[in-house]
């Protein structure tokens, strides 16, 4: 399939071929509309736009991808500064969906390796930075997808996550638009707008799944589906636990990042593990190194994980494309038969305490077990003789600090166990549910 958005291009009629919760367009409409978008912004560097959980915005991205002008999404809820960094930096022109040209049919399509969309990063080390995705990386990425989920045009894909960001844009929208599956965007990933919207497949992140499980009717509604689909962050073993006794599967989990697309995803057809996230997707190949960079063979070590192959971004705006390997900030494990376990980033989840490396998710897995949690994340926090100590913030009912301390040195080695244990109402998350260490610091 030549095309990046080859189903679209499909001239036979598909009913509500892509929909939200107020209207749907079939594949024609949805072209039509888009090659007036295209038709409107051709010839232009670089366009943005307000990225709301709409059809509009599937028509303007589409549009945009249609002409070959690279788009930014931007958060709908995105503060004044952030809105005006993005802008700024990227030098886009903000459009809507009310953009239109001459009707001059449906464009060419543009050099496989130009820039299609430029994805801004959640600016944890700083402002956020506009990572440039080509059309290559993105067809080779769902093609890669298709093949390990087993994702055929019969699919109907339901999802209600943000068009900002790739799970919810380039795997939950232009995924169909090049497979040719339908979509149903819900609008908000509820359990009840889920449980009433029929699919084959549905996408989510760790927080929808979580409140999934708390509603056992929905969640038992998704038993039809074949595949349900989690990332975006790591899934609590429990959760995992809960959706196969709910729904009658596991669910699958992959890895990745907005600079390399996703990389490592459990199968389809294969096992599904909890905590871990499976082997690379075709084209794509990973290892771990050490502090120094040197590379580590030995399965089950801990250590940074690296990434390269046909998904890589081509650089941030302004700078370079990377070469070779690129680093990602995560540590992971590898085990023998190539199994990835995702322990979480390097600056936050990897903690170096009186000698020993620990892996912050390890820590929260154990604490998620104990009946009285629902919410845990660990941080390493400076410590005079330590270096430093593992600090846990939860949310728990019925249980003490001195409880939860122990039950994780019951769990785990004695050097794993939280030396401080802090109890709040809720854990600080961002849009996508990842929850914010840098805040709990």
């Amino acid at each position: 399939m030549t095309r990046l958005l080859g189903a679209l291009h499909d001239a036979a009629e598909q009913t509500d071929a892509v929909r939200d919760p107020d209207s749907s367009l079939s594949r024609h409409q949805l072209l039509e509309r888009a090659s007036a978008v295209a038709a409107g912004i051709a010839g232009r560097r670089m366009v943005a736009v307000r990225a709301t959980p709409t059809l509009d915005t599937i028509v303007v991205i589409t549009g945009a991808l249609l002409a070959g002008v690279p788009v930014v999404p931007v958060p709908p809820d995105a503060g004044e500064l952030e809105r005006a960094h993005i802008l700024a930096d990227s030098g886009a022109e903000l459009i809507d969906a009310r953009v239109a040209g001459p009707d001059r049919g449906v464009p060419g399509e543009p050099d496989p390796g130009a820039p299609a969309l430029i994805l801004y990063t959640s600016g944890t080390t700083g402002p956020p930075k506009g990572a440039v995705i080509s059309r290559r990386a993105l067809a080779a990425d769902l093609d890669a997808l298709a093949q390990v989920w087993q994702w055929t045009p019969d699919d109907t894909l339901v999802h209600g996550l943000p068009l900002f960001h790739v799970h919810g844009l380039v795997l939950g929208v232009l995924g169909p638009l090049r497979i040719g599956s339908r979509l149903a965007h819900t609008g908000k990933p509820t359990p009840q707008a889920y449980a009433a919207t029929p699919g084959t497949m549905y996408f989510g992140v760790p927080t929808v799944w979580s409140r999934v499980c708390a509603a056992p009717a929905e969640a038992r509604a998704l038993r039809p589906a074949r595949l349900l689909v989690s990332g975006s962050a790591p899934l609590p073993a429990p959760v995992f636990d809960s959706l196969r006794e709910l729904t009658g599967q596991a669910p699958v989990e992959r890895y990745g990042m907005t600079e390399t697309l996703i990389t490592v995803s459990a199968r389809a057809d294969g096992e599904r593990r909890p905590g871990q996230v499976g082997r690379p997707v075709p084209g794509v190949e990973t290892r771990l190194v050490g502090d120094a960079g040197d590379p580590l063979d030995e399965p089950d070590t801990i250590g940074h994980l690296q990434v390269r192959g046909s998904t890589l971004f081509d650089g941030y705006l302004g700078q370079d494309r990377p070469e070779g390997w690129f680093a990602t900030g995560d540590v992971a494990t590898i085990g023998a038969d190539g199994w990835h376990r995702i322990v979480g980033r390097a600056s936050t989840d990897l903690i170096k305490t009186g000698g020993y490396r620990v892996g912050a998710g390890e820590v929260e897995d154990a604490l998620l077990l104990h009946p009285a949690v629902r919410e845990a994340a660990v941080v390493g926090t400076p410590h005079p003789d330590l270096g430093e100590q593992i600090t846990a913030y939860v949310v728990a009912e019925g249980a003490t600090e001195r409880d939860l301390i122990a039950w994780v040195a019951d769990c785990l080695a004695a050097h794993k166990r939280p030396r401080t244990v802090r109890l709040l109402d809720a854990l600080p998350r961002n849009a996508m549910g990842k929850v914010q260490k840098g805040a709990l610091r």
